[in-house]
């Protein structure tokens, strides 16, 4: 970046890096002074935002006027480690967690910035940067969490070389229809639910087979990479971050097909998770749900016996959860809320 491209006083994007579901963007700006990043959806919220350098002398504290005018912030003298200021950022990259709501930030090789999907502006936690010194609203210190930062960036960066390898959705593919097969029986047809969009799924269907009369209906990928946001509920998220979806239907499976359809990609692409007990709604007229028109939504029940047994299967060292879909009614879906 030629430096007489910067006009003096206004903000210049340098990087924008969206994630691989389409849910988040990383964006980098800076102006004569500073720069940062800022973790953003589509619509443009910011969701994170954290300072990443001082290109000239720090003042002794915080600039107001800057962040007024919507200027990237200038770290004060005691939390950054180059008071005096430093050169403009070099080639810089993005690292994006397996979940698609953190991102790693780095300049050239080295480790610039995290913005994890538990950062919050608005809690005082805008992420990591390596500049930084301390705890400020602009950015905490890097040094001070590598400790548990460094395997989920180890775990992405394993990840998406694997996702990425050839012949890696195929054999995933292979390894879930095996389970399948072992605990429901032979399959049917198959359908895919990705619309060339990631997180790539697929919907398996199994007729009745042996005392079961019903058929069931599975999505198949929902569980090759974990579900964003589960660590900022759940004690345990590695218990939880797993998940496939299936509903028992004696209907026409073609048609019960596209309440998965629906759901499948849903925790990606906004950015939350899919657990026991949780309620999704219809986002369409009830006339049109799959499940018929005296129900509103589902509820997702897992481990129930009801149904049958599909537990056994792992990936990435983490157990995977069906969730089971039951169709339930308006009122009881504002009981659920409630």
């Amino acid at each position: 970046m030629r430096q007489d491209a910067i006009q003096h006083g206004q903000a210049e994007v340098v990087l924008t890096a969206g994630n691989p579901y389409g849910s988040r963007a990383l964006v980098v700006e800076r102006d004569d002074d500073a720069s940062v990043a800022y973790l953003c959806s589509p619509d443009g919220t910011v969701h994170g935002a954290v300072w990443l350098a001082n290109h000239r002398q720090a003042p002794a504290a915080i600039d107001l006027g800057r962040l007024n005018a919507g200027l990237p912030p200038i770290m004060p003298y005691a939390n950054t480690l180059h008071p005096a200021g430093r050169r403009p950022l070099g080639q810089l990259s993005a690292l994006w967690f397996e979940e698609g709501d953190g991102v790693a930030l780095y300049e050239n090789e080295d480790l610039l910035a995290v913005i994890p999907g538990w950062a919050d502006m608005s809690r005082g936690m805008p992420g990591y940067a390596r500049d930084a010194v301390g705890e400020t609203p602009f950015a905490w210190a890097l040094s001070e969490a590598l400790e548990g930062l460094m395997p989920r960036i180890a775990n992405a960066r394993s990840y998406w070389r694997w996702r990425h390898r050839e012949g890696s959705w195929p054999s995933f593919q292979q390894f879930v229809m095996g389970h399948l097969d072992r605990t429901l029986g032979p399959a049917g047809r198959y359908w895919d639910a990705s619309g060339e969009r990631l997180p790539t799924i697929g919907i398996t269907e199994r007729p009745p087979f042996g005392e079961r009369e019903f058929t069931v209906l599975s999505t198949v990928g929902m569980s090759c990479q974990r579900m964003p946001t589960v660590e900022q509920w759940i004690d345990r998220p590695h218990a939880y971050s797993r998940i496939e979806l299936a509903v028992a239907t004696r209907d026409d499976p073609r048609e019960v097909a596209l309440v998965l359809v629906w759901l499948a990609q849903y925790p990606w692409h906004s950015v939350t998770w899919l657990g026991h007990g949780h309620t999704a709604q219809w986002y369409h007229e009830p006339a049109t749900f799959p499940l018929g028109p005296d129900y509103s939504g589902v509820l997702m029940l897992a481990d129930t016996p009801s149904f049958p047994d599909m537990s056994g299967f792992a990936f990435g060292g983490e157990a995977v959860r069906w969730l089971w879909l039951v169709p339930v009614t308006n009122d009881a879906l504002d009981e659920q809320r409630g």
